[in-house]
């Protein structure tokens, strides 16, 4: 036998009046569940290529050795200069290599980058990834820091 919607919906708004009226019932207590997600995506923009200007001679610069992690928050933009790496620009204004896994071509980011926020709020080789607006994401070996040849 089914009961019409109409008389279905009734019976629903008595129930919890009905569980309340019973022996042994939580007379005034409210139960309620809330989950809370967030996702926090860093996007890091692709710097355009200033207008050329006449150099009396290149620019080169030397990799040194680069630390284990960057803090996120420093992070100003990105530049592909060679098809293994992504120099980052920070806003101290100092410029480190991150290079990437062998499987991941540099290509990917031209448009930009994305990065996750991490729960401690650095970036980290051998551990955090890259993500390109296309949705590939490529892991980081290590960093360098570079240096102007003189």
């Amino acid at each position: 036998m089914s009961i019409p919607a109409p008389l279905a919906l009734i019976l629903l708004a008595l129930a919890p009046a009905a569980m309340a009226s019973e022996p042994g019932s939580l007379d005034g207590v409210e139960l309620a569940q809330l989950t809370i997600r967030q996702r926090i995506v860093i996007r890091i923009p692709r710097l355009e290529a200033p207008p050329p200007m006449p150099l009396p001679q290149p620019f080169r610069v030397i990799e040194k050795k680069g630390p284990k992690c960057v803090p996120m928050d420093t992070l100003g933009g990105a530049v592909v200069t060679s098809a293994d790496s992504i120099d980052l620009l920070t806003t101290d204004g100092e410029r480190l290599r991150a290079h990437l896994g062998d499987d991941c071509p540099s290509l990917d980011f031209y448009s930009g980058l994305y990065l996750k926020r991490t729960a401690d709020g650095m970036l980290c080789a051998k551990r955090d990834v890259l993500r390109s607006r296309s949705g590939s994401a490529c892991s980081i070996t290590g960093f360098k820091r570079l240096k102007a040849k003189r």
